[in-house]
């Protein structure tokens, strides 16, 4: 999968051809491989995106996430990473991803 870095303008990262077939959940203790086709649907916010695949849900915090669900719907989103400590807590203006969360289907935590 050949990647465009998200840099100061994009908190996630972008695929450089079309269509991605899986996004990667980059997390502080485990890394998500989730493929496009369990993919249901997303919904969100500027401050809250969340993203229902067949198996799990992904729920991204932060700010300046509408883009993040302009980039999902244009078939563009590759990656997600889960930001360090420091970095959830630094004061950041404009787009950013403060938390990311995944959670099983079904697995009643």
């Amino acid at each position: 999968m050949s990647t465009a870095s998200g840099g100061s303008d994009r908190p996630w990262r972008i695929g450089r051809e079309g269509s991605q077939n899986a996004l990667e959940l980059v997390l502080i203790e485990r890394t998500y491989v989730l493929p496009w086709a369990q993919f249901l649907y997303a919904e969100g916010r500027d401050d809250e995106v969340r993203l229902i695949f067949a198996t799990h849900d992904v729920v991204v915090r932060g700010a300046g996430l509408q883009g993040l669900l302009t980039d999902l719907a244009a078939n563009r989103l590759a990656g997600l990473s889960e930001p360090v400590r420091a970095e959830r807590f630094a004061s950041t203006t404009g787009r950013c991803v403060r938390e990311v969360v995944v959670t099983r289907v079904g697995s009643g935590c």
